[in-house]
């Protein structure tokens, strides 16, 4: 009864949109998403994707839910994080943490993304521990959502979904771009993007880069970051495509985070109606360092053998090195809630990871049936050195109404063990389409080799099978019903008290929706419910930080359903989204730290949230070219404790914008959380909530030369 509830005001409105966009009498050109031609003669835009399949298809012939964000979505948010443009995407809950200028948070299907579920241009982009990479959304073109397991296709990922960014590249045509903008806390950024191509095809360039720094809503918060990308397409053939690619990113700042803070004080009062200053900058100067230098290299390689056969290998390394010191909060200290415990942290990360995938496509037919086939292997070596060292208790507290700088802290020797983790997987898929049915087949094989390179290493091993299943039918008025069966696992990189590496996580899903293009009008409205499990799962043991246990989150039951639509009626564009979620734990270790888990839901999943944007562009007149755009954002309550004792309550957030475009420049106005709403975005326990983002107003101005 909660779940039909919930989904009746986002039914009504995409009938709403179907019912008057059906009486258009042309079809209207859908700019909010990726539009092509399907190939098909069909005048309705047909919305592409990799993410799920490896090949460039219509999302409608994906058997699980795809959202896409396009790069006239990502203009609507200028300087925003990775993680913020996803905002209105169902199906996932960004910015966990709140403000966290350092990294990119990211749940999928209630699951953590941010890790295990992150790619970019179809190749892994593993993160683990505080080996963190960072993309930055003006380097790229779209960004794709596959909702639901994707081991099948990219071995060891978040069974939850994964999140594909998709870099710009050379198009061959003549590009000359340029965007400058600041906020309302003086943060500004310059953005370039240039290309071209030789006239006849044979070679062509981009390059993109951007600077940006000033302050954030932490006081004395400041960060300095720069970014350049850049590719060449050479085209010694017809038939032949090679693209190579570099990146650098450098980024250094003095810490903006808004989480890490207790429960008492920030969702609700300490005692004496104390509450946390959503600005307070609860670190030091004395130890306050955060430096990041990022770089990517690779290649990307298709020939066509003929009309039916393709090979391609795509290639990337990508690097990070992190050093870090800080002071986090840890708590309040004395019984009148002023005073903030805190805890100096530091470490020095360096991770790389290599990933070479390797494709050979086909089509085939055997009598009636039509197969799109696609045969590969791919390697992946994830290496991370981390140096760390914690000093519990061992700095001074700070009054959160009189804060005092400067103060000495104790000296930390950071020390560490490598990891290091090969993963070869070999992959299949078969799209077989009869009349209008289409049976999707996939099958991998994977053989993981994890090491911890201690003094007496210790090495796992995992050879796991995957696979999906997947049926859909297309009815010619654009309606698409599926039902789909996925399985997955990733390859544990935690070890518990006695040194042990964990047992790798698996999962698996269950999923039936319908996905529906209309013919008369340009839109793309998908619903879906699922049933997902994921087991093995790793929990923190209290009794040894640094170490995991099967504890709080041995097996765990996912729920739920999502219904998302984007449409052009008009003048008007809309993008609405709802996703409701049921979490329970179904298995622990029976851990004496946490006894009463079974059968509670995991913190940080809120049951409901839901998203609605609209957008009105004057077509003629004085103010033609003015575009008006408003949203909405309800983020559901969410557990704040494995008990299940105490909730972090629901909020509801305004977003609006004026974008003015006239001949080859533009200016945008946008506000998130206009309000300035102060609210938590979710606990991972009770001393570590995160402030979400308060108002925000970018000012942004770009020209095309």
């Amino acid at each position: 009864m909660t779940l039909s509830r919930a989904l009746i005001p986002l039914l009504l409105l995409t009938t709403a949109l179907g019912t008057q966009a059906m009486a258009q009498t042309q079809p209207i050109a859908l700019g909010e998403i990726v539009v092509e031609a399907d190939g098909t003669g069909s005048e309705a835009a047909t919305v592409r994707t990799t993410a799920g399949s490896k090949l460039a298809v219509a999302v409608t012939k994906v058997p699980q839910s795809v959202s896409v964000v396009s790069r006239q979505q990502l203009d609507q948010y200028p300087g925003a994080k990775a993680d913020e443009v996803l905002r209105y995407t169902s199906g996932v809950n960004p910015s966990t943490y709140g403000t966290d200028a350092d990294t990119d948070w990211l749940y999928v299907r209630g699951f953590q993304a941010d890790q295990t579920g992150v790619l970019l241009d179809d190749l892994p982009l593993y993160q683990t521990g505080f080996g963190t990479f960072l993309v930055d959304p003006f380097m790229l073109e779209q960004v794709e959502v596959l909702k639901g397991p994707a081991s099948v296709l990219y071995g060891g990922a978040n069974v939850g979904g994964v999140v594909n960014f998709v870099s710009k590249r050379p198009t061959g045509e003549r590009l000359r771009y340029t965007e400058v903008g600041i906020n309302n806390f003086g943060n500004a950024y310059f953005g370039f993007d240039v290309g071209d191509g030789l006239a006849d095809g044979a070679a062509a360039y981009r390059l993109t880069g951007k600077i940006s720094g000033g302050g954030y809503q932490t006081t004395n918060a400041r960060d300095l970051r720069g970014v350049v990308q850049g590719s060449v397409k050479l085209s010694p053939t017809a038939d032949t495509d090679v693209t190579l690619y570099a990146s650098y990113q450098n980024i250094d700042l003095d810490h903006t985070s808004t989480g890490f803070l207790p429960y008492v004080g920030t969702v609700v009062d300490a005692p004496g109606g104390v509450r946390i200053p959503r600005n307070l900058n609860y670190g030091d100067p004395n130890a306050d360092v955060y430096s990041r230098q990022q770089f990517m290299i690779g290649y990307e390689i298709e020939h066509d053998i003929n009309d039916d056969w393709s090979v391609r290998q795509n290639a990337r390394y990508a690097a990070v090195d992190l050093t870090e010191d800080y002071v986090y909060s840890n708590g309040f200290s004395n019984l009148n809630g002023t005073l903030l415990s805190r805890d100096r942290f530091a470490h020095r990360t360096q991770a790389g990871i290599l990933s070479i995938d390797t494709q050979l496509e086909g089509n085939v037919e055997t009598g009636p049936l039509e197969h799109n086939l696609l045969f590969g292997v791919d390697y992946k070596n994830y290496r991370i050195n981390p140096k760390t060292n914690y000093a519990f208790a061992g700095a001074t507290p700070l009054d959160i109404y009189n804060p005092v700088y400067g103060l000495a802290f104790p000296t930390l020797t950071l020390t560490g063990t490598p990891t290091s983790m090969n993963q070869l997987g070999f992959y299949a898929q078969d799209q077989i389409s009869f009349n209008n049915w289409i049976l999707t087949l996939n099958g991998r094989y994977d053989n993981a080799n994890t090491t911890v390179e201690s003094a007496v290493p210790v090495t796992r091993n995992d050879g796991v099978f995957t696979g999906r299943v997947g049926l859909g039918y297309e009815f010619d008025n654009g309606l698409t019903p599926y039902a789909s069966y996925a399985t997955s696992f990733t390859p544990s990189l935690n070890t518990d008290l006695a040194g042990n590496l964990l047992k790798s996580e698996t999962g698996e899903q269950w999923e039936a929706g319908v996905k529906y293009e209309p013919t008369g009008f340009d839109g793309l409205i998908t619903a879906s419910v699922f049933n997902i499990t994921r087991s093995n799962v790793a929990a923190p043991d209290p009794a040894a930080p640094g170490t995991y246990v099967f504890l709080s989150a041995g097996k765990v039951q996912m729920r739920g359903a999502e219904l998302e639509a984007a449409a052009n009626v008009g003048d008007f564009t809309l993008k609405g989204g709802l996703t409701y979620l049921e979490a329970k734990v179904l298995e622990t270790a029976g851990s004496p730290f946490d006894p009463i888990a079974v059968g509670k839901s995991p913190v940080q999943i809120p049951t409901l949230t839901a998203s609605l944007g609209v957008d009105y562009t004057i077509p003629g007149g004085t103010f033609e070219g003015l575009t008006i755009g408003g949203g909405v954002r309800f983020l559901g309550e969410s557990w704040a404790d494995n008990a299940n004792t105490t909730k972090v309550p629901a909020t509801t957030l305004f977003d609006a914008s004026l974008r003015y475009e006239r001949d080859d420049w533009g200016v945008a106005l946008t506000a998130s959380n206009l309000f300035d709403t102060s609210y938590v975005a979710s606990c991972q326990n009770l001393t570590s909530c995160g402030y979400g983002a308060g108002r925000t107003v970018t000012l942004s101005v770009h020209k095309k030369w």
